[in-house]
């Protein structure tokens, strides 16, 4: 198995690409720590993780929280080989109507936490450790609405590369998993409260070449990939999980029929 005797923290990993990251990992012989904001969630993801899951409380924009978090890690574990910064938020922030609290919200979880949390997760990482950060094909698709959101993965994009280059002196790897449009509960939460997951894939998915949404597994594999020891000469790298949406647009649906 990739990871057996292998400790890991995965941020938001209550639902989502963070809880199929985390089942993935334990199935291949990890022990892995969660985060989560919502206590029921958090403790029926570690039910049905097993036993070797830990999971943490935890609302990340709070910096204390964060190094929290990590001493709670280093108490259980002593070390972490492999950090998954998962955790995020999304959010309508159009010109005209976005108040600075909803934008700088955003970009509060979506990067400032990301640094901290990797930042605070650094000591307790050996040579030969795995950072892999969860951006998005948002980051340069243009959509109206999203321009915190937007924004704040292309932040991602570009803090992978700076944290790729320091560390590599320290043997940490640092890679990014760029998911496309994946069924997670995103879709249904927020301003998207009441929709569904089948409804807003059916909704997208002409403009995708695949014609469907990523499923969490998908992306978790990706990321799995990055975390072990097969990718040992990969970092500063990307995974892409679009369906071809941002390779090969001309293939999607809404194209080839023009």
């Amino acid at each position: 198995m990739r990871f057996t005797e292998k400790t890991a923290l995965i941020t938001g990993g209550n639902s989502g690409i963070g809880f199929a990251t985390a089942k993935l990992l334990i199935a291949e012989g990890a022990r892995v720590a969660i985060t989560g904001r919502d206590r029921a969630k958090l403790d029926e993801a570690v039910s049905e993780l097993g036993a070797n899951a830990l999971g943490i409380q935890a609302d990340l924009d709070d910096p204390t929280a964060i190094d929290s978090v990590i001493k709670q890690v280093s108490d259980v574990y002593g070390s972490l080989d492999i950090v998954f910064a998962n955790a995020g938020i999304s959010g309508p922030t159009p010109l005209g109507s976005t108040t600075a609290a909803a934008f700088e919200a955003i970009l509060r979880t979506n990067v400032t936490a990301v640094f901290l949390t990797v930042q605070a997760a650094l000591p307790l990482m050996p040579a030969g450790g795995s950072i892999v950060l969860n951006g998005s094909v948002m980051r340069e698709l243009g959509r109206a609405g999203t321009a915190a959101y937007s924004a704040s993965k292309a932040a991602i994009t570009g803090m992978a590369k700076v944290f790729a280059g320091e560390l590599v002196q320290r043997g940490i790897r640092v890679n990014t998993v760029i998911p496309g449009g994946t069924r997670t509960p995103i879709w249904t939460r927020g301003a998207r409260a009441g929709a569904t997951i089948d409804g807003t894939e059916q909704a997208l998915s002409g403009a995708i070449p695949m014609e469907r949404f990523a499923a969490a597994e998908e992306v978790a594999e990706a990321v799995a990939f990055l975390a072990s020891n097969g990718a040992s000469g990969i970092t500063a790298a990307e995974i892409v999980v679009d369906g071809g949406t941002t390779g090969a647009p001309w293939a999607s649906p809404v194209l080839r029929a023009s």
